[in-house]
């Protein structure tokens, strides 16, 4: 499995060997909908720094395992492992950003899938498959090796305690269930498709319970992280807050 990105140069050391860059990493932990991506996407679009998704690579796992008949909305279901791995260390993935949109266009085996991969559906895939430790396994190494290209902007669940436990700067935002429902619905209606609140709303606390109860690397805050709540708070003001504390951790903007 490969994602796409800019690479550079390496170091050496005196021994000729090879030693990866060390580049600034900002962590945005918490659960869906509490507003990650937005504050991902405007952190990277200010620093230039590259941009990783994890959320959207366990949903692209999820997927694509659906399509292989792997997993299914039964989550009673046996699911075999190996054949996960195997399907997701054959994955090409590219995340590449669109200026246009705002978003991240998401590129798998040269298909843009943005719009599947999101969905409520596949969450829940994403989240069946998140609980297998060679899967995960598979998954970190592809991201840690992300931080040696360039400075990045990580959004994910275990972003600061687990794929980057050294990560400069590390922020877990969260909001209620509720809040969360509310702006799913608000975004699956503004684009056009049938909304039901108390579906969604079921859906977002079965997953938040998986997330934060799975034995291998659940989801919850580092030790370090700022806590917010965005619950209440409008996207602008989430921004200016972790952008105020990457500040305090080093992180130089230039407007």
């Amino acid at each position: 499995m490969t994602v796409s990105t800019t690479d550079n140069t390496a170091l050496h050391n005196d021994n000729g060997q090879t030693q990866p860059l060390r580049y600034p990493v900002i962590c945005i932990d918490g659960p869906s909908g509490a507003g990650k991506g937005t504050v991902t996407w405007r952190l990277a679009q200010a620093l230039d720094y590259q941009l990783l998704d994890s959320g959207a690579l366990y949903r692209i796992v999820g997927l694509k395992a659906f399509e292989a008949g792997l997993v299914t909305a039964d989550t009673s279901q046996a699911i075999d492992e190996m054949a996960v791995l195997k399907l997701t260390q054959s994955l090409e993935i590219a995340f590449v950003p669109n200026n246009a949109s705002g978003r991240v266009d998401i590129l798998v085996n040269d298909d843009v899938v943005g719009e599947q991969v999101r969905n409520e559906t596949v969450g829940g895939y994403a989240s069946q498959i998140a609980i297998f430790p060679k899967v995960r396994e598979a998954l970190l190494k592809l991201q840690q090796d992300m931080a040696t290209r360039s400075g990045l902007v990580a959004d994910g669940r275990d972003m600061g305690t687990v794929v980057f436990p050294n990560a400069d700067v590390k922020v877990f935002l969260t909001a209620s269930a509720e809040a969360r429902a509310e702006r799913r619905v608000a975004q699956l209606s503004n684009a056009g498709q049938t909304a039901d609140f108390d579906a969604i709303l079921t859906t977002i606390k079965a997953r938040d319970d998986r997330d934060e109860n799975r034995s291998t690397a659940p989801s919850k805050p580092a030790e370090d992280a700022l806590l917010l709540d965005s619950s209440v708070l409008d996207a602008d003001t989430v921004y200016e807050q972790v952008k105020k504390h990457c500040q305090a951790k080093g992180i130089f903007f230039n407007s």
